[in-house]
């Protein structure tokens, strides 16, 4: 297979470090953003929008018939996959920030232009393009995680059209700064499981109606939170699809939740990968033998998985996002284990009482805390297998009747 690019690309790569550079290298008006060591939500909202003025959000958006709905000169349909990869490569290179609109622009704008109405795309797509509003995702519940169909919050139509919608989602991430979160409630009553469902948008500015409360995860920080509905309200207009159907289009929504990202990812991953070797070689760690074939393992793995990526990438063969998810949060969580095992006793010394924050874990500290999740959100490792049991090689579904 030939996975190189084209000249076209590597001018559109060129173009691409530029703009990055003049913007996060050092010294530069959005330097550090991704290491600075207290999360800053003006400028990272500041970085979001500079984003959509350059025209990078939306790259794999089709040319609407109003030309306003995307912003930039390079979001076009003349954009092609191989340079959504480029700019994706490009950007985890430069090491830029976690994008705070990454759930509107890669989540709810590929569904709005798949299932949303015209009045729909007018008004939310734009605000998107232009990192002007941040949304968040109101899938998973208390009781409702693996089993999604398990939705318990729900949305009652009222008289004039309004939907009020009443519940508690969990795991919601950056919902502390969304303007927009998308709801999967039951809004047909005595329903269950995949019926009567429907996928609603409201606004998060909601006082008394809308509760935030953040999550403190392993690693100190919280970048889920839990919310919860009392009443709140999404205009009658805002229902996603159709009413009832809204489990089709939820699953039609997680279907883009992977792809041009995971080549992204796995940028970051290299970098990481040779930041723990670097460690390796400065404790000695390398010279046992033991630990240096892991570190080899992980490097031939990550080749692999990139391999695979682009073998895979656009394609809708059954199963490929599951493969893909059940592969990189194992690798990436045995790579926060070696970041630690590499440095020996001296992994357990946090950054010291010169800092401003004694008990500020280190990089390495951070990534093996934050990676226990990566087997478990956005699909536990359990339910990928079952995916791939059931629709790719066609083996009975696991029971799920109680005994």
């Amino acid at each position: 297979m030939d996975f190189s690019f084209s000249a076209a690309d590597e001018a559109f790569r060129a173009r691409a470090r530029d703009w990055l550079a003049e913007r996060l290298g050092d010294g530069r008006p959005f330097a550090n953003l991704r290491t600075a060591q207290r999360f800053d939500p003006d400028r990272r909202r500041a970085w979001e929008r500079e984003l959509g003025s350059g025209g990078w959000i939306g790259l794999g958006w089709p040319e609407p018939a109003d030309a306003q709905l995307v912003a930039g000169e390079q979001a076009s349909a003349a954009t092609p996959l191989s340079r959504q990869v480029v700019w994706a490569e490009e950007y985890a290179r430069a090491a830029g920030p976690a994008p705070l609109g990454i759930v509107g622009e890669q989540l709810l704008a590929p569904t709005l232009l798949r299932h949303g109405s015209d009045d729909q795309r007018k008004r939310f797509l734009p605000p998107i393009a232009s990192g002007e509003e941040l949304w968040c995702q109101g899938y998973s519940e208390p009781g409702a995680g693996s089993d999604l169909a398990a939705v318990r919050t729900t949305g009652t139509r009222t008289a004039d059209g309004t939907w009020r919608i009443t519940g508690q989602k969990t795991w919601t991430s950056l919902s502390q700064w969304a303007d927009w979160c998308f709801v999967l409630a039951r809004t047909e009553p005595g329903s269950q499981r995949h019926h009567g469902l429907s996928l609603l948008l409201l606004p998060m500015d909601q006082p008394g109606r809308i509760e935030v409360r953040p999550i403190r995860q392993l690693d100190g920080e919280s970048e889920f939170s839990e919310v919860f509905f009392d009443g709140a309200e999404a205009a009658g207009e805002h229902v996603l699809g159709e009413a009832g159907d809204g489990w089709r289009v939820a699953m039609d929504l997680l279907s883009f939740e992977r792809g041009v990202g995971m080549l992204a990812r796995q940028i970051g991953y290299a970098r990481e990968l040779d930041g723990v070797l670097a460690l390796a070689r400065a404790s000695g760690a390398v010279d046992d033998p033991v630990l240096r074939e892991r570190l080899t393992r992980q490097w031939a793995e990550l080749h692999a998985m990139r391999c695979n990526a682009l073998r895979t990438l656009g394609t809708a063969e059954p199963g490929t996002a599951a493969v893909a998810k059940l592969v990189w949060g194992g690798w990436h969580q045995r790579l926060g284990e070696l970041s630690l095992q590499v440095q020996g006793a001296s992994a357990a010394l946090g950054r010291g009482p010169h800092h401003a924050d004694a008990y500020r874990l280190t990089q390495s500290q951070h990534r093996m805390l934050f990676s226990r999740a990566d087997t478990l959100y956005g699909g536990s490792d359990q339910i990928q297998r079952n995916l791939i049991a059931e629709r790719v090689l066609g083996l009975p579904r696991e029971s799920r009747t109680s005994s």
